[in-house]
């Protein structure tokens, strides 16, 4: 292949940027009406998946084939068949992203990144226009959304987990704490990987109250990081927590941690981080993301840095996974 076929043209590259929503649309219809579910080994005819989904099969054929185009899906003269990045939108895949998909086609998350002019004139959610007191609040009064958005989280921190644990030691630690950690995952991960600690998961009640009895080595604790206590331990981490929120809640976050902590104590702040030349594409996606949904947003390791200063702690060291992930550590002072 040579260059020529490879370097898009300036006019292609905003044609492709223009028209991106299409393709993104199409991918959340899909997994809603879960195409995936329905194609084993073999090839499967569109009509025979129109009817299992209940579309027209037309319609879905034109949906399919552009998937087809950008690698989810294969299109064959005997109808469509799996392709490694397909077969991530089955409900069954150990590694499913179907519900991540349905998430980003919340009419809630679409309409925010539609109305982000808003955000951009404000600095405010464009999720408000909808949901006046914002992102959290909507998940609350929604149940059904909230349930596709938790799986979506949970999916995604199986994704990254492995990475996370494989490029830090949490075996130092005693006791280990998750803030805002869900359902646990990322924390059992981690006391696997430290068999002498504890562990303590962290979250709203309506989440600790959905899950099983206390484990060995772990302990639930509900609260609000913005009104309850936090537990003392001697390593915190936040995976993906931190992003969600404005600089003002995210330090009032850190300062509850460091409340809490001893000095010398450490905390871990797991997400992406935005390079100094903004290289990262998906971190500056995910960055307009958070600034349209939750008013959060992605940062580079100095804004991290003035962050945890502010809340009394010195950032010590930003350590890469294998991931698109980053671990930033830092010392309560």
């Amino acid at each position: 292949m040579t260059a020529a076929t490879t370097t898009r043209l300036p006019h292609e590259t905003v044609w492709d940027l223009a028209t991106a929503g299409a393709a993104a649309s199409s991918l959340h219809l899909v997994a809603e009406l879960g195409v995936a579910d329905h194609l084993g080994n073999g090839a499967v005819t569109v009509d025979q998946l129109a009817a299992d989904c209940g579309v027209s099969a037309s319609a879905l054929d034109r949906v399919l084939r552009l998937l087809a185009a950008h690698g989810i899906f294969e299109h064959g003269p005997d109808g469509y068949r799996h392709t490694e990045a397909s077969r991530l939108l089955g409900s069954d895949h150990p590694r499913s992203m179907r519900a991540f998909a349905r998430m980003f086609g919340l009419p809630l998350i679409w309409s925010g990144l539609t109305g982000l002019d808003h955000s951009v004139r404000t600095l405010a959610p464009a999720v408000e226009l909808v949901e006046p007191k914002g992102f959290w609040a909507y998940l609350q009064a929604h149940p059904e959304e909230a349930r596709i958005f938790d799986q979506a989280m949970t999916a995604k921190a199986r994704a990254d987990i492995g990475a996370v644990v494989g490029a830090y030691d949490f075996r130092p630690f005693p006791t280990i704490a998750d803030i805002g950690g869900g359902r646990g995952h990322l924390l059992r991960a981690v006391l696997d990987a430290a068999p002498g600690g504890r562990g303590v998961l962290f979250d709203l009640p309506g989440v600790i109250e959905s899950l099983p009895a206390t484990e060995e080595r772990l302990h639930l604790h509900a609260g609000d990081f913005f009104v309850d206590p936090l537990p003392r331990a001697d390593l915190y981490v936040l995976m993906e927590v931190i992003h969600d929120w404005a600089d003002g809640d995210a330090t009032a976050i850190l300062r509850a941690i460091r409340s809490a902590a001893a000095p010398g104590a450490v905390v871990l702040i797991v997400e992406g981080v935005v390079p100094d030349d903004g290289s990262d594409i998906r971190a500056c996606t995910l960055d307009v993301v958070m600034l349209a949904i939750t008013g959060g947003r992605e940062r580079t390791s100095r804004e991290l840095g003035a962050l945890l200063h502010a809340a009394d702690f010195r950032l010590s060291t930003v350590v890469d996974t294998s991931g698109p992930l980053r671990i930033v550590e830092a010392i309560a002072i």
